[in-house]
This record gives C-alpha cells, sequence and structure tokens, in this order.
C-alpha cells in the first residue's frame, strides 16, 4: 500500500457498517478539454464531494486518482490512493482501491454519475447480498459497472482473472461476476463527458 493512508480514517473491523467505498475519480476529460472532472462544480457541489456524500455511511471511503493520490484535498477519513502508474483506466482504479477494503462489500462509484444518491447505493448493497454483487442498468439496457456494490472477495478473485488490469474493460471485469441486474432511474446513470452534459447537471441540480 502507498502511504496517502490518512490518519482519520473512519471504521474498522469492528464497525457496523458493512461496505466500504471506491470512488474513481482519475478520469482524464479528453472531451472536457483535459478539465478535472472531479472538481467540476454541479449544483454548489464539485462532482467529487457529491460522489463522497453518497457513499457518506460507507465504513472506509476511498478516493482513486492521481491529483488526490498526491496530495490534492480531500476530507480527514478518506483515504487516497492511485494506480501505477496512473490513467490505466477504471479496472486499474478498482484494483488499487481494494488494497484498502476491508469490508464485506465494497461499492464503486465513478465521480462523474451525480445523479446517482445514497438510497439507490443501499438498494444495491441489499440486492448484492444475493449474488456476488449489484450494478445498476440503465433505461436503455445497458449495465453499469461504475454504479455498483460488488462483494469484496468476489471482486479480488474477478480482478485475478484479468491481470493486467491496465487498459483491462470493466465490462470484461464484471463478465466474471454473478451479478443482480439493479433498473435504475431514467437519466440516473447519466455522467459528465461534455460540457453539455455538465450544463444540463448543472441544471437539474443547482437547487438540490
Amino acid at each position: 500500500m502507498d502511504d496517502s493512508l490518512r490518519s482519520g480514517e473512519r471504521g474498522g473491523p469492528t464497525s457496523s457498517r458493512e461496505y466500504d467505498a471506491i470512488v474513481l475519480a482519475g478520469g482524464r476529460g479528453s472531451r472536457l478539454g483535459g478539465a478535472d472532472k472531479a472538481s467540476l462544480s454541479i449544483g454548489g457541489r464539485t462532482l467529487l464531494q457529491r460522489a463522497l456524500d453518497t457513499v457518506s455511511d460507507a465504513r472506509r471511503r476511498i478516493v482513486v486518482g492521481p491529483a488526490y493520490a498526491a496530495g490534492g484535498s480531500l476530507p480527514p477519513d478518506v483515504v487516497s490512493t492511485c494506480e501505477s502508474p496512473a490513467g490505466g483506466g477504471p479496472v486499474a482504479g478498482i484494483e488499487a482501491g481494494m488494497a484498502y477494503v476491508e469490508a464485506p462489500l465494497v461499492a464503486v462509484l465513478a465521480c462523474d454519475m451525480p445523479f446517482v444518491d445514497a438510497a439507490t447505493v443501499r438498494s444495491l448493497a441489499a440486492a448484492a447480498h444475493d449474488a456476488d454483487g449489484a450494478l445498476l442498468v440503465d433505461e436503455a439496457g445497458r449495465r453499469q459497472p461504475l454504479a455498483a456494490v460488488y462483494g469484496s472477495a468476489a471482486m479480488r478473485e474477478a480482478l485475478s482473472g484479468v491481470q493486467p488490469t491496465r487498459g483491462a474493460a470493466a465490462r470484461t471485469l464484471v463478465s466474471l461476476l454473478r451479478l443482480v441486474e439493479v433498473a435504475a432511474r431514467p437519466g440516473q446513470t447519466a455522467d459528465c463527458d461534455t460540457w453539455d452534459d455538465v450544463a444540463r447537471a448543472h441544471e437539474q441540480l443547482e437547487d438540490a
């Protein structure tokens, strides 16, 4: 493990909380002109703050991204890390975050999906008990592996099956798992890939 584990981390093996959370915040933002997605403000909170609030009841929250592993501003109870080398994609990011996971379940959330809320994460966690995990499926039937809760042991086993993880597709990872599909609300899995996406999200969430 790297030395970015912060001294004020929340929870521990005896915590009553049953899941840890990995927030992926390392996207390049290529369609945003290289802007740091995680720091974009939507409705008065950054995308990263929104994601961390969504998983606020996790035992431990882990942010994966180079800006934060290098000392970017985070709450004192949040773990920061990054895949090595940086830019390895979401599966490599999940692998880096899993080094800090102790709870039996792990939520995985991309920071650029501001409409995924805490109630949805709790529903996914409840559904995950019946399989290797549970993930959202949008109205077009697309599975969303970065809006999901997985069994920690099952995730570690799946990661061992996609080595090396750098550049691996998330769909390849989840194809190795037996997952419950949970229907997302219309538009709930919309992400902020472009400035138009950011503007629409801001319009919908500015009063939230």
